[in-house]
């Protein structure tokens, strides 16, 4: 039997879901239902279905959070690729598939998504089942969601019947108007194109050396290019000589051995505000309210209080979601324009498009308490046994206040021991590293003064991480 290798798909950015979605801490990496966050879901969901280590294509900047979420709950990675630049669906899936040949020359790929929700895990493991036998005969299959309503946002795939067997595709169509989804529903043999697949690694490399050569011959040179650096693999240089394009675009739509499943289980991409709302659970008013929200004479809406005390008065059908440095209003039928407020922040040159105040590091994180002028705030927590790097900085000297645990502190060439309510001073161009070497978390405040203040202002020496640049 070929080896059925898990490829999980993430490195969107997840801009519609700003401001609780950043760039550098996009929606799947957040518990958005329940415990896990939709990448854990994910791999658990892939778990549930093989006993293959699974393969994540990840963002260079997202690489520690994905380890970190990995290592939470029990997932070894066969591999964990890093993207110098997205490049799309098409140049992933075959990065993945020259690892998985390493692993079993007949090896199928089960691409995922690291962002959507499926519950129901006996259904999605009976489409997998499905698939797989289809896959081995050298097809390639995307499940096809049946739909429950003239939805606008999702493309779909015509089919001879809306049916859980593996069958030919007919047609891909591009996301319709209102009529033409009403009508694809009426007829019944539309599916929702859910952007999963099941196809052999062999047969798809093979495809899309002839279908879009580019692809095929950057990617190969990129991953005989490529290296191991710590637990991560890193493609060479030619990857970024690879087009963008998606495994729709670039082979699914062109090739003779496209085939759909129909998909009966509940699947939703998360793809907006409004979209949350449908999927948790509300009140008797239709509201879902959740962190500190008083709400009177309020509708239909979704209220997400993270940081302060968000109370609403007659009003109906919004979404509200705050955030320690950003604050969401809108009508529930324009979330999907919230993309356009990420664009803005980042033509204003605004760091709100990309960071939380609190910005996660392979050995914990720190968070911005207050700017002044000259001088910035931190307070800063260290897992157990994790170190920042051996570095210095050209403009600004910092005070250390413990909080809470031990520190360990190297300045130049002292070494000591800080405890609960003692402090230190770090000299501007001191050599220094801050490590936790207790039993829990170690939470400090930091006191950054200079002229300038940047986290561009790090010269390392040393450093577990392999990093070369600022964190």
């Amino acid at each position: 039997m070929p080896t059925l290798v898990p490829l999980i798909l993430a490195g969107g950015s997840g801009t519609r879901l700003w401001p609780l979605s950043r760039e550098l801490f996009p929606k799947q990496f957040h518990a958005l239902f329940g415990d896990h966050s939709m990448l854990q879901s994910t791999l658990l969901r892939a778990k549930a279905v093989t006993d293959t280590a699974p393969i994540v294509v990840c963002n260079e900047s997202h690489r520690f959070l994905v380890a970190e979420q990995c290592r939470a709950i029990g997932i070894d990675c066969l591999s964990l690729m890093l993207e110098p630049e997205g490049r799309n669906t098409a140049p992933a899936i075959a990065l993945a598939a020259e690892r998985a040949l390493e692993l079993d020359p007949e090896a199928i790929l089960l691409v995922l998504a690291s962002d959507h929700l499926v519950d129901d895990i006996a259904g999605f493991r009976n489409v997998v089942s499905v698939a797989t036998a289809a896959a081995a005969t050298k097809k390639f299959v995307t499940f096809g969601v049946k739909p429950d309503r003239p939805e606008t946002g999702y493309g779909y795939i015509e089919c001879a019947r809306a049916d859980s067997s593996a069958q030919p595709v007919v047609s891909f169509k591009e996301k319709p108007d209102a009529a033409t989804a009403a009508r694809y529903l009426a007829s019944g043999k539309y599916l929702w194109n859910s952007g999963m697949f099941v196809l052999p690694a062999r047969t798809y490399l093979d495809e899309l050396s002839k279908l879009h050569p580019a692809i095929s011959g950057a990617i190969h040179r990129a991953w005989k290019e490529g290296r191991v650096d710590l637990d991560f693999f890193r493609p060479g240089a030619s990857f970024l000589e690879s087009p963008s394009e998606s495994i729709d675009y670039a082979v699914m739509e062109h090739t003779d051995r496209a085939m759909v499943v129909g998909a009966s289980f509940h699947w939703n991409d998360v793809g907006s505000w409004s979209a949350i709302w449908d999927e948790s659970a509300q009140d008797p008013e239709g509201n879902h309210l959740e962190g500190d929200v008083i709400a009177l004479q309020t509708r239909d809406s979704y209220v997400l209080a993270g940081e302060r005390l968000v109370s609403t008065i007659g009003v109906k059908d919004l979404v509200i979601v705050e955030t320690a440095d950003a604050v969401l209003v809108a009508a529930k039928d324009r979330v999907q324009d919230v993309k356009d407020v990420v664009a803005k922040l980042k033509a204003q040159q605004r760091e709100e498009h990309s960071v939380h105040t609190e910005v996660f590091r392979p050995w914990g994180s720190y968070e911005t308490v207050e700017i002044g002028n000259g001088y910035l705030v931190k307070r800063i927590t260290v897992k157990p046994g994790a170190a920042l790097s051996l570095q210095k900085h050209h403009h600004r000297s910092e005070h250390w206040i413990v909080v809470r645990g031990s520190a360990e502190v190297v300045c130049d060439d002292k070494v000591f021991v800080l405890a609960e309510n003692e402090s230190t001073y770090i000299p501007l161009g001191s050599k220094h590293r801050l490590s936790n070497p207790g039993q829990l978390p170690l939470v400090m405040i930091e006191v950054q003064v200079g002229g300038y203040l940047g986290e561009d202002d790090i010269v390392r020496f040393d450093d577990v991480y392999g990093r070369v640049s600022a964190g």
